[in-house]
């Protein structure tokens, strides 16, 4: 019946917005300072074609899009015209304009890479948007990354298929996930989040590296990242997105977006994914790749009226991982199997009403819930999980003149834990129930003494049932000593309480668990995160080169240790005792090299260390030096245009937890590995196709499993991954967007 109602609203949508439908060219003016322009000019040049901004700033103009017809120009009274080149009709053009003593801002385009870093932000924010996810066969989050060298994105094991992110050296625990400025993925779903969010829903992301705004949460230790879903007010009536590989992979996805009037919209979208086919490429009895199966369904409203706007949406995920031996090398009893099931569902509500647009001064609430229902078995261990999610946050913000602006607000967060464990088919009574309450506040001041010159001062205090009240200060400054450069430099705490076996469930795919050790009274995680960044952008004709370099070190004040060292058959969890830190140091160059081809290249080194057992040692499972080069093609003509994409990621060399002295079975290092994907793309009207290759010299990590031959013994673990544990891939794909009023 749900299948019936989904595929009944679609075409629904279809009949809707075909018959009211044309052809047009969306987009939005806005000024320095991310403000919608009401009544500002959009013209095509050297024509009279032209249209007005409405009270949101968003224009539709007549779609006469051809070679000779792809550049708009954006004018307002008082400020600086500027020209944007339009790449695609299905695109959003975004033209910002400054006023005449303003500095210049980057000029958002639909052609490059997709790639922009904030000028006027006082943290360092780095915003992907559309154009980047399509350079790469980008199914889901986790894919969304393969071309930026801040975030790196690999396997946590090779059993289950889970992924995490590194950010600064340290992995996705330590990282805030957000989905439109709510947190989200906490607990299990931190380990399978990169999962639940369909490429091809995404409008934007932005990462932010360091100490992040204190209305957020005292989570961000290292940064966050917030991912933005497609608007129903501003997107296409009805977009397709199909795609399949080679190794079996199918994906579909669908979302269709209804426009009733000027004040209400909404938005279907709908994902499937099936990836059944068996893959055993290095004959170790194992699957390479889980058999996985995901429908992944959102449905939300926006209504906006006067100073009110509010959002309501909902989302359902299903999902089943299997993995294990592959089902023909003995009979089907005595295989080890990896099954989870996952069912998860989430809504969210905002509201916000303007009171006053001149000093922005506004009021805002966000609540979101969670339910995450987990039910996994690896060979004779087994782990069922239900966690509920509750999140509130009432935010008020005003600017008491041009130089200074304040947010300040309540929040609170709270998390409800029921587990059930076993390890070789006994029960354990490790932490079943686990229940958290944080009800917090906190307050912003910005402050601009100068045009070119902007401090930012946050702190919260937060209370949490179990740890007691806490403290988290942060502090950024920003300088533009030209207008070519901008200079930054952050400091500031971040705190979070572990689920030890909420985030950590898939090391029960390792015989380790038969020797888990965790320790009582584990402490909240504190650490402090200061770093400094340089952006310059040095025009170049109409174009111009990007430079960046950043520094970034965490130190942690108390810490939860997952021990893989002392014992190579054993993990323990226990309190820090002594050091751990995490330094990080990246430059980023991004330059055209003539019409149409534009290059980016990067190195990062990242040094982190953490004290096992009284011993200061490299962390394990990461390579200390990162190389990225990017290159994108796209021909001139718009009607036959053609676009080549191509990734090259250099992956350095790091260590292994310490082998046993006895019966060593991995080595202690493992070396430098690179990996490539290539992707070509045709674009048409209202749609493109496009194939590629993700690791096209098909490495892969050899033995990525511990003791393959001997799943229920002592040795066996599938945990100890620092490469591809899957090889080649050939892919090919579809989009289509039917264009439309909304």
């Amino acid at each position: 019946m749900r299948y019936i109602y989904i595929t009944t609203l679609l075409l629904l949508n279809v009949f809707i917005t075909f018959a009211s439908s044309h052809n047009k060219i969306k987009g939005i003016v806005f000024d320095e300072n991310d403000n919608p322009l009401v009544g500002a000019n959009v013209v095509w040049l050297n024509t009279t074609i032209g249209a007005s901004t409405d009270s949101e700033g968003r224009f539709e103009i007549e779609n006469i899009l051809d070679d000779d017809n792809d550049m708009l120009v954006g004018s307002y009274i008082g400020m600086q015209s500027d020209t944007v080149e339009v790449m695609s009709c299905c695109q959003e053009v975004q033209i910002k304009l400054y006023s005449n003593i303003a500095l210049k801002e980057v000029v958002v385009k639909g052609s490059g890479m997709g790639t922009m870093n904030s000028r006027l932000e006082p943290l360092q924010v780095q915003k992907l948007g559309t154009a980047e996810f399509h350079r790469a066969a980008c199914c889901n989050l986790s894919e969304a990354f393969e071309t930026n060298a801040s975030v790196d994105v690999s396997y946590s094991d090779a059993a289950t298929g889970a992924k995490q992110i590194r950010l600064l050296g340290l992995s996705n625990v330590y990282v805030q996930m957000l989905t439109e400025n709510t947190p989200n993925f906490r607990g299990a779903a931190s380990l399978y989040g990169l999962d639940y969010i369909p490429g091809p829903w995404m409008e934007s992301i932005q990462i932010s590296k360091g100490a992040t705004s204190v209305k957020n949460g005292y989570e961000a230790v290292t940064g966050l990242i917030n991912v933005e879903y497609k608007k129903p007010e501003n997107s296409d009536p009805l977009t397709v997105n199909l795609f399949g590989s080679d190794n079996g992979r199918l994906e579909g996805n669908v979302d269709g977006n209804i426009k009733f009037n000027d004040h209400l919209a909404t938005g279907l979208f709908v994902h499937y994914s099936n990836d059944k086919k068996q893959h055993d490429a290095n004959d170790d009895g194992f699957l390479d790749r889980p058999r996985l199966e995901q429908i992944n369904v959102m449905n939300r409203w926006s209504f906006n009226k006067g100073g009110l706007h509010s959002e309501l949406g909902v989302k359902f995920i299903k999902e089943n991982r299997e993995s294990g031996q592959v089902h023909d090398i003995m009979p089907q009893d005595q295989l080890y199997t990896v099954d989870l099931n996952t069912e998860r569902y989430e809504a969210f509500m905002k509201n916000g009403y303007v009171f006053n647009h001149e000093k922005n001064t506004s009021l805002a609430l966000i609540l979101s819930a969670s339910r995450h229902n987990l039910k996994s078995n690896y060979g004779n261990n087994k782990y069922d999980l239900i966690q509920n999610n509750l999140y509130a946050n009432l935010i008020f913000e005003t600017d008491i003149n041009h130089k200074n602006q304040i947010s300040t607000g309540l929040s609170f967060v709270g998390d409800f834990i029921d587990q059930d464990i076993s390890i070789a088919g006994i029960p354990t009574s490790f932490n079943p129930k686990r229940e958290e309450f944080v009800p917090g506040a906190y307050f912003q001041y910005t402050y601009k003494p100068t045009d070119n010159l902007t401090f930012l001062a946050g702190i919260r205090g937060d209370h949490h049932n179990q740890y007691g009240f806490f403290a988290t200060p942060r502090f950024h400054a920003k300088y533009d000593p030209f207008e070519w450069l901008q200079l930054r430099g952050s400091i500031g705490k971040g705190y979070r309480s572990v689920n030890v076996l909420a985030e950590n469930n898939n090391y029960l795919a390792s015989s380790r668990v038969k020797n888990l050790h965790i320790s009582d009274n584990l402490d909240m995680e504190e650490a402090l995160n200061w770093g400094f960044s340089a952006t310059s952008h040095i025009p170049v004709g109409d174009k111009e080169i990007s430079l960046t370099a950043d520094y970034y070190r965490t130190d942690f004040r108390k810490q939860v240790v997952m021990d893989m060292e002392s014992d190579p058959n054993a993990i323990r969890f226990y309190n820090l005792d002594g050091k751990s830190y995490a330094n990080s140091v990246q430059v980023e160059a991004g330059f055209p090299l003539f019409a149409g081809m534009e290059v980016r290249a990067a190195y990062r080194f990242t040094d982190t260390k953490v004290t096992y057992d009284g011993v200061l040692k490299e962390k394990a499972l990461q390579s200390r030096h990162k190389g990225l080069f990017t290159a994108s093609y796209q021909t001139k003509n718009y009607l036959k245009r053609w676009q080549f994409d191509y990734t090259l990621q250099l992956n350095g060399s790091g260590r292994l937890p310490s082998p046993s002295v006895d019966n060593p079975l991995w080595e202690e290092t493992f070396k430098p590995f690179t990996v490539t994907h290539l992707q070509i793309s045709k674009f048409f009207k209202n749609w493109s196709v496009y194939v590629g290759a993700e690791n096209l010299f098909n490495f892969t990590q050899p033995n990525p499993i511990v003791d393959a031959a001997n799943p229920f013994g002592e040795n066996f673990d599938a945990t100890m991954v620092w490469g591809p544990v899957h090889g080649r891939s050939i892919y090919a794909g579809l989009r289509w967007n039917l264009p439309g009023r909304h």
